[in-house]
């Protein structure tokens, strides 16, 4: 996925874009910023590695953390939603997993869940990488993240 490709789809669009990102430590972000002109579409990012974070940044309930965990879709959503409402943005994504070394039974290695935000609307879905290493996760995730916020600049609008 090209990080081009979604600032122009997004420039079109007249959006502007929030980052909340966990696992990917400001991948996106970077991706994004690392093209010329940038600034017109993103806004900001939140790197939001600890639950803290997260709670204190992002406004993610405390009672969503416990009931769910960091790594859970209801997470991902208040991640996305909490870094709409403290943007100028149009649009936002979330990003939260277990890039590894680790996971759980329930928690594998190479989940990672997101969250997409547009006006009051937030999607989320999880994606189960594998344990194809820590890079390799991040990586995974960032380039997940750009296609779901290019498949989004191109719906139509919303009436």
């Amino acid at each position: 996925m090209s990080a081009a490709a979604v600032l122009e789809a997004l420039r079109r669009r007249g959006w502007r874009l929030a980052t909340a990102e966990s696992c990917t430590g400001g991948m996106i972000a970077a991706a994004l910023t690392d093209m010329a002109g940038s600034s017109d579409v993103f806004d900001r990012g939140f790197v939001t590695y600890s639950n803290a974070a997260k709670t204190e940044m992002l406004g993610v309930r405390p009672a969503t953390l416990k009931a769910h965990g960091a790594v859970s879709e209801p997470v991902a959503a208040e991640m996305a939603q909490g870094a709409l409402e403290r943007s100028g943005a149009q649009i936002a994504i979330s990003v939260t997993g277990i890039a590894g070394p680790g996971g759980s039974e329930h928690k594998p290695e190479g989940r990672v869940c997101f969250g997409l935000a547009i006006g009051g609307d937030v999607v989320t879905e999880t994606r189960e990488f594998g344990a194809i290493g820590r890079a390799e996760v991040r990586s995974a995730a960032t380039r997940h993240a750009l296609t779901m916020i290019l498949s989004a600049a191109f719906q139509p609008p919303s009436r």
